[in-house]
């Protein structure tokens, strides 16, 4: 690894804010645990971005600014070099964030009491958007085959022929079992979408970071009807470590719904630019595949390891990942309810990962881990679970009658 990008570097994430080692997520008890529950990577952000940060600062002028003439082609000849994705830039439409992308699309192109479904186990926040907004969640559970999810088309066709339902929210790629929709199932739900006139919403902010041969497809290249019959939500948020000082996008290639958003925009005064955040999107898009390129191989390494490691454990399966810096982990095997996994991984093991209730009952016995930090301590942290894991075992094995 290059001294550029040190991802062994230990950054003390609590010298500010940070939710990831924050009171609120890790509870006040909790504030020594192994922190890999919150998806964002406890690296620098590229140097380039870094750099380009510093020199805005210096300026030292922060008044009202506009979006900088190179931000847009960034954008573009990222997603046209890195996915072969050749995007107008006049479907583009800047967001605060994807989630408030998501949740105008709710409100913009569904009523009170529609329904959207979702593919859980999924994102937590798709739920409480459809929920806080007034909509109805229609779930479309994803199929867990042979340890590979899979989608229950069958079902989704049933559910998207139900004229109350309206719009679907598309994980693409999936957080958080790790699925990286190929083309034909993409094409397949947007055949069955189509035809029962529900709008795909896609939120694709983890499409930077897929594994070996499983390439992101973007949902709007399927075919111009699936392009016009959705709206795609990114952001460089994940791929460059970015989250607190930078936006999003959305992409609208329908004529009518773009300018209904755009219009949305407009009334909420959504509209606004940041100066540092216009900045390290532009940078990152332009200047940062190289760091991401590494960062990449280094969560390939990361699961190489936390594959190692549990591969003697035969109480926990790694569900293999095909994209993004997030592991599910089934832990069904230890026969314990959805609370008391919590109370074990975090007491025995000193673990606080994302629980896996929290994406929907079917993420019952299952956790989410975050493997974007440092090896040393991902290490460390999987010896206090092989440790955890035989003291449970053994402690089982002593209570059985004799």
């Amino acid at each position: 690894m290059t001294p550029e990008f040190n991802f062994d570097e230990e950054i003390n994430r609590r010298e500010v804010p940070a939710l990831k080692v924050h009171k609120m997520v890790l509870g006040a008890d909790g504030m020594s645990l192994f922190a890999a529950g919150v998806a964002d990577m406890d690296f620098r952000a590229p140097p380039v971005v870094l750099e380009a940060l510093s020199a805005r600062l210096s300026h030292g002028v922060f008044g009202y600014e506009t979006v900088p003439d190179g931000l847009i082609p960034a954008l573009t000849n990222w997603l046209k070099t890195r996915h072969d994705w050749a995007v107008d830039p006049a479907h583009i439409l800047r967001a605060p964030n994807v989630l408030n992308a998501l949740a105008m699309a709710a409100n913009l192109f569904t009523n009170a009491g529609d329904g959207i479904i979702i593919q859980p186990p999924v994102f937590f926040d798709f739920a409480d958007i459809i929920s806080e907004n007034g909509r109805r969640i229609v779930e479309n559970p994803l199929l867990l085959q042979d340890g590979r999810y899979q989608m229950d088309f069958d079902g989704l066709a049933q559910l998207a022929s139900d004229p109350r339902t309206k719009m679907l929210f598309l994980c693409n790629p999936h957080n958080p079992v790790g699925r990286v929709w190929t083309r034909a199932e993409l094409t397949r739900l947007g055949k069955i979408c189509r035809a029962h006139n529900v709008l795909v919403v896609a939120d694709e902010i983890h499409a930077d970071i897929t594994y070996s041969e499983h390439g992101y497809t973007p949902f709007a290249t399927l075919c111009a009807a699936d392009a016009q019959n959705s709206i795609t939500c990114l952001s460089p948020a994940k791929s460059f470590n970015i989250a607190a000082c930078c936006s999003a996008f959305t992409l609208i290639a329908d004529d009518k719904l773009r300018l209904m958003y755009q219009a949305e925009n407009s009334r909420l005064t959504v509209n606004k630019n940041n100066a540092f955040a216009s900045v390290a999107m532009q940078v990152a898009y332009r200047d940062g595949g190289p760091w991401l390129d590494a960062a990449t191989a280094y969560f390939h390494e990361n699961i190489e390891l936390v594959r190692a490691r549990l591969s003697p454990i035969d109480t926990i399966q790694l569900i293999e990942p095909e994209g993004t810096f997030l592991l599910w982990l089934d832990f069904r095997a230890l026969g314990l309810s959805p609370d008391a996994l919590t109370q074990f991984l975090r007491q025995q093991a000193g673990w606080a990962v994302t629980r896996g209730q929290s994406f929907g009952v079917q993420g019952h016995g299952f956790a989410r881990l975050n493997i974007a930090c440092p090896r040393a301590r991902l290490e460390a942290a999987l010896q206090q679970l092989a440790g955890a894991i035989e003291h449970h075992n053994h402690t089982k094995y002593q209570e059985k009658p004799k």
